[in-house]
């Protein structure tokens, strides 16, 4: 079967995250600039391979003092890493909308595996004759097996940042000719 390359519509997409503050309650942010390429077999998605990287700098929590923060040696050292790299392994097709994606994510230079849901939305003719595919992505990581472990001790008990990270995504793919 002919092979089909897909790329991210930049503009129809996004890539968020939330993490517990002072465990009781979450703060979200997002990456602005990302790319993504899919490969599939015509327009099946079940074995797809995926390749997406990340431009560290470009997180936003609306908050300036804190993503500056977060840029720096305490949590993603951007200078030195710039860029979170994510390659698929394989696909696990769960029913006709939902996809498990198996890959290796890679950030501040340490690789581990992450599997990220799918919510397949289906392939769709925009009004300018371009075929897209959309997508709502989740997962979960643990931000201490890549090296982020800053943290503070509250004179409550417990500590400002929890470790469990949630991922959450919208994304819309160009078919390409």
């Amino acid at each position: 079967m002919e092979t089909t390359k897909w790329v991210l519509d930049p503009t129809h997409s996004e890539l968020g995250f939330k993490i517990k503050h002072l465990m009781i309650s979450n703060v979200t942010g997002s990456f602005t600039k990302f790319d993504a390429i899919a490969e599939t077999e015509g327009d099946d998605f079940s074995k797809a391979k995926v390749v997406s990287n990340i431009e560290v700098a470009s997180i936003n929590t609306n908050n300036s003092q804190r993503d500056e923060h977060l840029r720096n040696a305490d949590f993603f050292e951007v200078e030195t890493h710039p860029n979170m790299h994510f390659e698929s392994t394989r696909v696990e097709k769960v029913d006709d909308d939902t996809y498990n994606l198996f890959g290796n994510l890679t950030i501040k230079g340490t690789t581990k595996p992450v599997k990220v849901t799918a919510e397949y939305s289906g392939i769709v003719r925009d009004p300018y004759g371009n075929t897209k595919a959309g997508f709502s992505l989740s997962g979960k990581i643990n931000r201490k097996d890549w090296g982020i472990n800053y943290n503070a001790a509250l004179e409550t008990g417990g500590v400002m940042l929890g470790e469990e990270l949630k991922i959450q995504g919208e994304v819309q793919l160009v078919k390409q000719a």
